[in-house]
């Protein structure tokens, strides 16, 4: 979770029954149960796409969405908050006089989004006054009556909430058991009802589900005052309650003895490993500032490719048409003509909005555009970026890439991230065979704080655990780490990708974007990687 997006949802806990406008509306738990009729909301599109047919629209399309949430909100022997909130409503989008109209109503009756098309017309008519060229759409394909559901095992709504507030009250304890000071632990639960439909001739029905559970450990030095936070391991996931099940072929034990975890978490397990470490950071020593060589877990790598390839190849962000939360890019369109030497022949990111367990995973994007996978870099090489049905032109492409998304049916649908990874390495390698030709080098597991610039070509990581490697072996835990990178010479320098056994998915939950600000969720995955020579700073250091 980036930090803005934590205080917004960290301040539920202080605020009782108040819940943010852009949530939606409080409700009791059991509504999270219901659906809304797809018969009805085809009834209701049908309407709105003939209203702005009527008001000259040439495309028009409809999503109708009900938006369920529910948080739940802990610090050690204490519930904090419970909140369930509903948001349902219709947004519609439209083309008149070669110009992109919208609106959105919340009055779900046949006049009510015939109204708001007929709206999104005179919007779309106003806008082509100034607009200097038409919009140039791609073509999609009509689909039909299509439906798609994440591949859910249980329904988390459908959990009573005592069960998960004992589930996270336990393992509150555990942590305060095994040493901890204070301990915070949440659970986030999404599930998005979406239907779309256009005057391409699809009508879209999917059911999207999301969980989060992520919590911080505190250690203290009473002594001292001084204090050690250790961030859960757990990533946010497009999965259901399952995931709870600490399943444990799912985990993966690095060549130290730390745990990490891939399609199924035990949260209480890593509670306690959380708690211990937290408590051995209070006494690890500092880091030396220096060159080192870099072995990065995927719950690290995660948010180096979501800041520094993710981002940057959003072609908004290229163009220069999005420059809202840290920035364009550096990776312009001549790159990609050129062939740009991205990374290092092992270096293989891929764009894919059907991997399972992913959080961007759907059948179809805000667009009715079925999705796929496809390669960003090749062999190190720029080869894409990502793009929706008004941009692909740009590109010389005849279709949209399927990454078009809206965070509600009150927002309008715009380019967002797909899941972008690092492809496992094609050769046979372990952690551990990793970890035995490195001289110098820090293992980082986990993610911390981040800072990139406004082109995407400069930034600082930090991470959760951090351990020195001396001589082929994962020797001291040590603290204060981060390290800086220039983009593509910090993918340059990498030098071993584990193999597939490894890969894991990691992720942001609430990822933010545009102005007025949307949020989208998008996962990351990755096997272990190596990166040579990167240089690492000392966090701790005064220059005074």
């Amino acid at each position: 979770m980036q930090r803005r997006d934590f205080l917004a949802m960290t301040g539920l806990s202080l605020g009782g029954l108040m819940v943010p406008s852009f949530l939606g509306k409080a409700i009791a738990a059991e509504q999270l149960q219901s659906t809304l009729d797809v018969a009805f909301k085809k009834r209701l599109a049908d309407a709105a796409l003939a209203a702005a047919r009527q008001a000259g629209a040439t495309y028009c399309d409809v999503r109708i969405g009900r938006y369920l949430r529910q948080f739940v909100i802990t610090r050690e022997d204490k519930v904090q908050n419970v909140v369930n909130t509903e948001s349902t409503g219709a947004g519609i989008r439209v083309i008149a006089n070669g110009a992109w109209g919208f609106a959105a109503t919340n009055t779900l009756t046949a006049e009510g989004v015939a109204s708001a098309a007929r709206q999104a017309a005179a919007i779309a008519k106003a806008n082509s006054k100034t607009q200097t060229a038409p919009v140039q759409l791609a073509k999609a394909p009509g689909f039909g009556e299509v439906s798609w559901k994440t591949p859910i095992k249980k329904n988390a709504m459908d959990v009573p909430i005592k069960d998960k507030v004992d589930l996270l009250l336990g393992v509150n304890a555990a942590a305060i058991n095994a040493g901890a000071d204070f301990v915070n632990s949440m659970m986030f639960l999404v599930n998005e009802q979406k239907y779309f439909a256009s005057t391409d001739g699809s009508y879209i029905d999917q059911d999207v589900h999301r969980i989060w559970v992520p919590m911080t450990v505190t250690a203290i030095d009473k002594a001292s005052g001084k204090f050690r936070t250790r961030d859960g391991l757990s990533a946010p996931m497009g999965l259901g309650y399952e995931y709870l099940d600490g399943d444990a072929g799912q985990k993966f034990t690095s060549p130290n003895g730390v745990i990490n975890y891939g399609l199924s978490y035990d949260m209480k397990e890593d509670a306690i490993a959380a708690a211990r470490q937290a408590r051995a950071k209070l006494t690890a020593p500092s880091v030396k500032p220096g060159k080192y060589d870099l072995v990065l877990d995927p719950s690290h790598t995660w948010l180096t490719i979501h800041e520094s390839v993710g981002h940057p190849l959003e072609l908004d962000r290229v163009l220069g048409y999005e420059a809202n939360y840290a920035g364009t890019s550096f990776a312009t369109l001549d790159k990609r003509e050129q062939r740009f030497q991205y990374g290092s022949e092992l270096v293989n990111l891929f764009a894919d909005k059907t991997q399972p367990g992913s959080l961007g995973a759907v059948g179809y994007d805000d667009e009715g555009v079925k999705t796929k996978r496809w390669d960003l870099v090749s062999a190190g090489k720029l080869v894409d970026y990502q793009t929706i049905r008004d941009q692909a032109h740009i590109l010389g492409k005849t279709e949209s890439d399927g990454c078009c998304y809206a965070d509600s049916w009150s927002s309008v649908q715009f380019q967002r991230m797909a899941n972008v990874s690092l492809a496992a390495g094609k050769t046979k390698l372990s952690v551990a065979d990793m970890v035995k030709n490195v001289e110098n080098g820090i293992y980082i597991i986990g993610d911390g704080s981040f800072s990139i610039d406004q082109q995407r070509y400069n930034a600082q990581f930090g991470g959760q655990l951090f351990y020195e490697i001396k001589n082929g072996k994962i020797t001291q835990q040590i603290e204060d780490v981060a390290y800086q990178i220039r983009t593509p010479e910090f993918w340059n320098a990498c030098t071993a990708v584990c193999d597939e056994r490894d890969y894991r998915l990691g992720g942001s939950f609430f990822d933010g974007k545009g102005q007025p600000g949307q949020v989208s969720a998008v996962s990351h995955g990755s096997s272990t990687a190596r990166f040579n020579g990167i240089n690492v700073i000392n966090t701790a250091r005064s220059l005074g």
